[in-house]
């Protein structure tokens, strides 16, 4: 794809956050299975639920510019889930393993909170007004999880060992 234009980089970016999501989607349950907190895998259950709805938000987003959905591999998330797998695979205490965990969740959490605020600055700028306030909501639905991962992680961190 070419970049010619700000409505370019606007599509481009969004199939690359559209992918990202759908990767979310896989990715998550696995996080559900892996934490041993209750509240840590309850959050976790509740942003797949979220997460399944950004995807809807984004093809809203893709109907607003009149282009088809597409999904454009997004490799700083494949990147982030990969680092998540191998992470979860190695042995650890229950309580480090939700540290961990969390702390991983909050990456993705950081990575989606930039990405979705430069789409609702480009779609502004481009009169989008539907993208805006689709991926607006996604903004504050990551800005939300990011402070609720905050909270939690206030509390578990505690309760893992600090020294071997």
């Amino acid at each position: 794809m070419s970049l010619d234009s700000l409505e370019d980089a606007f599509y481009d970016e969004l199939c690359d956050v559209y992918h990202a999501e759908k990767q979310l989607v896989r990715a998550l349950p696995k996080m559900v299975k892996q934490a041993a907190n209750k509240s840590l895998a309850a959050a976790f259950t509740a942003h797949l639920a979220e997460t399944e709805k950004h995807v809807t938000r984004c093809e809203q987003a893709f109907a607003d510019t009149g282009k088809v959905p597409k999904a454009k591999k997004c490799e700083a998330m494949a990147g982030l889930l990969e680092e998540a797998k191998s992470m979860m695979e190695e042995e650890a205490e229950p309580e480090v393993m939700d540290a961990v965990l969390i702390g991983l969740a909050q990456k993705v959490e950081h990575y989606e909170i930039s990405t979705y605020g430069t789409l609702c600055t480009w779609a502004d700028v481009l009169g989008y007004k539907t993208a805006k306030k689709a991926l607006g909501a996604n903004l504050d639905d990551e800005e939300k999880c990011d402070k609720k991962l905050t909270t939690i992680s206030k509390k578990l961190n505690k309760l893992a060992p600090a020294e071997s």
